[in-house]
């Protein structure tokens, strides 16, 4: 059988009548032109307009003039509650057709491209914008503007500094765009931009009429340890902590507290009047100008220790008046010591005006002055060759301080200190906080001053040695030193004496050494000076009889009973102090 249809492959085949639409070749291009207009033409990966066309509570079906619609989630239209069918909204192509044929747009990626190119001519043009403050971060807020999220920093805010960034979560606030990550994609704004700006005009106006003693409002606006800044309406001033108050302030916080009002008054400025020094205290009368007209030196008056010093004490009789309290003030007492070792700081003391100076605003007190001065009756109380106990304070090359009581010192000089033996040094005789009897030699009442001794509690023992060491008398002794060419020989009952080199030669031509035991004669006797030349020499030459001591025991019973008690101490006596010596010396080489 015959087949009048051509097969598909044949090139006569037949389109046209195959559609069997009713429209000719024709009309229907004409049709298809005029359809393809109607549609808008769209690329992927950009912004444009579209109409709400069905909304619920989960999707919005735009159309954006292509051969399909769009589905958006509702949650992308969160910022605007009133959106309804027929509104007009930017969407981002994200795909012109997925693997259901379907167009794939975002609102959300619109909003955000398109803030992206608003914020970035916002920084070009500083326009003033609106934001939402969104929540709290680190260090300030983040601000949703134009559906991006920007950061506001805590310095940002306010001019002042902003201690609970809280309050402004939730509200609409105009900022400036500042600052623009193109990398990152960050954005910086500021709302303190815009206040700066406003106070700019208001500062130039306050500084060019600044003078100095003016008064003017401020508001604290940051208190430091040592000092306050106050806002003028713009310009900032410090009040340092010594303008605060005329009496004393530890710490500013204990007058001012922050955002407080306060009347204040311009000190100083500098030429270009960006530093401004502000008083406080200054708008008070001083202190020193309302203290009682009849106040006078020799008044007791009562305070609080508000300062101490190792010099002395800052006692507060009255708000901004101080007087100090020496420390020499503080007790009779001669005795270097702390003014702490007297009071505290807050301790209440009484004392009385020594000095006052209303001109130079100064007064000295003092709190000894109230107790009985113990020199007024120190001739009663401590008469001369009375006896009494001291307690030893310290020490000196020429003798040793002690302390009769609190505020009464005596000297012992070193020559007071024994009869018998040789000092050196006080610290040989005693040590610092020994008590020791003595008694009064001397008194200086005008320059307070009291010569005291301790060897004045015995009898001089050389009273005796006159009598036992009589020149021409010769005794055994031992030689126990050479010194100064010279050699030092103990004789009976513990005294010593000097045997000058010449008279150490024997009878056979020798020297006597070091512990050798010889007769010695004494040549020379000198009770003031408390010393004894012999010589072992002249015990030979001369043909004088002799009048030996070996001991004690061939005197009579009263002297032997008084050397006995002059040795009762087991102390060996000397040749006096070192002057003599040194006159004794200077004799000897000259003689020689």
């Amino acid at each position: 059988m015959a087949n009048n249809i051509a097969p598909q492959g044949s090139a006569d085949f037949d389109w046209e009548a195959l559609a069997n639409d009713g429209y000719s070749s024709v009309e229907r291009s004409e049709y298809s032109d005029r359809y393809e207009n109607s549609l808008t033409s769209i690329n992927e990966k950009e912004v444009v307009e579209g109409t709400i066309v069905a909304l619920n509570k989960k999707e919005a079906v735009i159309n954006v003039g292509y051969k399909s619609e769009g589905v958006v989630p509702t949650n992308e239209f969160r910022y605007n509650p009133d959106l309804k069918v027929g509104d007009t909204v930017d969407v981002y192509i994200e795909c012109q057709e997925d693997k259901f044929g379907q167009l794939v747009i975002s609102h959300k990626t619109a909003r955000m491209h398109k803030a992206w190119i608003r914020v970035n001519e916002v920084l070009r043009t500083g326009e003033v914008i609106t934001g939402f403050v969104k929540c709290r971060t680190k260090g300030g807020l983040i601000v949703d503007v134009f559906g991006l999220e920007a950061f506001l920093p805590g310095s940002q805010i306010d001019v002042k500094p902003i201690r609970d960034y809280d309050i402004y979560v939730g509200k609409n606030m105009e900022f400036k765009v500042v600052k623009i990550n193109q990398e990152f994609r960050n954005v910086v704004v500021s709302h303190k931009a815009l206040i700066e700006a406003e106070l700019e005009e208001q500062k130039k106006t306050i500084i060019a009429g600044l003078e100095k003693g003016q008064v003017l409002e401020g508001i604290v606006k940051n208190v430091t340890s040592y000092g306050v800044f106050i806002d003028l309406g713009g310009v900032d001033g410090l009040i340092h902590i010594t303008d605060l108050s005329w009496g004393r302030v530890n710490h500013p916080e204990e007058i001012v507290e922050l955002d407080q009002k306060l009347n204040v008054v311009i000190l100083d400025f500098d030429d270009d009047k960006k530093r401004i020094a502000l008083g406080l205290k200054q708008l008070q009368p001083h202190p020193w100008d309302a203290l009682d007209a009849n106040l006078n030196v020799g008044d007791k008056v009562e305070g609080k220790v508000v300062v101490m010093a190792d010099y002395g004490a800052f006692v507060e009789i009255a708000p901004g008046v101080e007087g100090l309290i020496h420390v020499s003030e503080m007790s009779w007492s001669q005795h270097l010591r702390s003014a702490q070792d007297f009071m505290n700081v807050g301790d209440s003391v009484e004392a009385v005006i020594l000095t006052l100076d209303r001109e130079e605003r100064k007064m000295s007190l003092g709190i000894k002055q109230l107790m009985p001065d113990p020199w007024n009756d120190i001739e009663v109380k401590y008469a001369v060759n009375s006896r009494h106990n001291a307690k030893v304070r310290n020490f000196t090359n020429f003798g040793v301080f002690v302390e009769l009581e609190e505020g009464v010192d005596g000297l012992i000089h070193i020559s007071d200190h024994s009869w018998q033996k040789k000092i050196k040094h006080p610290s040989e005789f005693c040590k610092v906080g020994d008590e020791m009897e003595v008694v009064v030699l001397e008194i200086d009442r005008e320059n307070r001053r009291i010569s005291l001794g301790h060897k004045q509690l015995e009898e001089n023992p050389w009273e005796v040695f006159e009598t036992i060491f009589g020149e021409g008398s010769v005794h055994q002794g031992t030689i126990i030193e050479n010194k100064d060419k010279s050699g030092i020989v103990s004789l009976p009952y513990g005294v010593e004496g000097i045997c000058p080199s010449k008279h150490l030669r024997k009878e056979d031509g020798s020297n006597a050494k070091v512990e050798e035991t010889l007769d010695f004669k004494v040549i020379e006797f000198n009770k003031d000076a408390k010393k004894i030349v012999v010589s072992h020499t002249r015990t030979f030459e001369e043909g004088d009889d002799k009048i030996v001591s070996k001991g004690g025991g061939k005197k009579g019973g009263s002297t032997a009973q008084a050397l006995k008690n002059v040795n009762s101490g087991n102390e060996k006596s000397t040749l006096g102090d070192l002057d003599a010596l040194a006159e004794l010396k200077e004799k000897m080489e000259k003689g020689k």
